[in-house]
Order: C-alpha cells, then structure tokens, then sequence
C-alpha cells in the first residue's frame, strides 16, 4: 500500500490537479463548518503582514489570504503544476521543499500548512524549519483529517486510513517545538448519494484507490462521518 509521505506517491498525485479538485469537491458538499474557514480565520486573527503557505494546492486559500488580508504572500510547494496554478492567481509562489525552505530567520509572522504534514518524509524536520522562518512572536496555522473521517466508508472496502500527522497525532508532534497549541475541531458529516459516487472517492484517494473494486453494492445513499482539526501554534 502506498504511504501519504512517500515522495514518489506524492509527486506522482500532485503532477495535475484533477483528482485533488475531485476529492475537494467531495468535502466541500459536507455538512457542518467549513474547516478552510476556521483556518482563514485562525490567520486573520494575528493581523499578519506576511505569510507563508506550504503546500498552496490550487492556491485559492494563499489569494484569499492576500486579497482579504491585505497580506504579503509567499507559497512554496513542491510540485511545479502547483506552483503554476498558485501564481496564477497573483501569489508569489516557488518550487520547494518544506523540509528546506529557502528563506531567512524570522521571515513570517504566520505560516500556514492546511492538509499537506501528513505528505513530508521528515515531519521533524518540516517543524524545525517552520520554527525558523517564523518570528518569535508569530503563528503557525496546521490542519489535517482524524483518522476516523470517512469511517463509514473506508470500513466497507477494509481499509484504514494512516497519517504521518493527523487529528489524533499532531498535537503531540506540535507540542514538540511550540509552547501553545490550540485544536480546533471541525466535525460533520459527507453524503455520498449513490454507491457510484462513493466507488469514484475511493477511486479518487490517494493510497486507497486499489479498493475500488472491493466497494460492495448498496441502495441509496451513505452518510459518513467528516472530522478535521486545525491547530493553532504559538512559540
């Protein structure tokens, strides 16, 4: 089974957008808050003059940032067609690794890392260099899914799902290199209306996809459950 932080797996995953845009999709039909919002929300709250995306995906929460915020934006990720995508909205973005960014000591007053720890080798590492670019007195904004997110789902092909960090893990990883860490959770639920749009998720997932075969056939609609977390690091 292919692992979430194998660099191979995600280079290969984020070469295009199509199956990012698709499993988005699915989450934004959800009941309950929108987790994107509690992250914006978690930025704006420092006021902050620059910030730092890691891992910007299509780079629509890096442009809200700069154009509600009135921020400096700077994106780093690794995959070029990302790059691309998030300068095209008008945010300064760079090829990179997170594991070794390529900016001074203290360069951000937040920095920003919404679905994408659970993709870095060395997750240490990431927290390390996160530490560095940050100023003292700045914010570090990380979200990412419980492991328990799609339960119903993923029981009925036998599988479960394993994150590098996840709702049930970051905190201990975060505590390791902040001296606050706040968690906010985001629960609801995602209705699947029909065993073909559950079939296409599976499809869709990144190290789950080889199950698609295995979704039995059911009537009607499935409702699993939806639980994220955003934590809120300070120094």
């Amino acid at each position: 089974m292919s692992a979430l932080n194998d660099p191979a797996v995600v280079a290969r995953e984020y070469a295009d957008e199509s199956r990012l845009a698709f499993r988005r999709a699915v989450h934004l039909r959800g009941s309950g808050p929108d987790a994107r919002q509690v992250v914006f929300e978690a930025v704006a709250e420092v006021a902050p003059r620059r910030v730092l995306e890691l891992g910007p995906g299509e780079g629509e929460l890096a442009e809200r940032i700069a154009g509600e915020l009135g921020a400096e934006m700077q994106a780093v990720d690794q995959s070029a067609r990302m790059v691309e995508l998030t300068r095209a909205r008008g945010v300064d973005a760079v090829v990179g690794d997170a594991q070794e960014l390529p900016f001074l000591d203290g360069s951000f007053d937040c920095v920003v890392a919404a679905w994408m720890l659970f993709h870095v080798p060395d997750l240490e590492r990431t927290l390390l260099e996160v530490r560095r670019v940050l100023r003292p007195s700045g914010r570090f904004v990380a979200a990412t899914n419980s492991e328990h997110t799609l339960r119903e789902l993923w029981g009925l092909v036998g599988f479960s799902p394993n994150y590098s960090f996840s709702a049930e893990n970051g905190e201990w990883a975060l505590l390791r290199h902040f001296t606050v860490v706040e968690r906010r959770d985001v629960r609801g639920t995602i209705t699947f209306p029909d065993w073909e749009s559950a079939r296409s998720h599976v499809a869709a997932s990144i190290t789950a996809a080889h199950l698609a075969g295995e979704l039995p056939p059911f009537d009607g609609s499935l409702r699993a459950t939806r639980h994220m977390v955003v934590f809120v690091c300070e120094p």
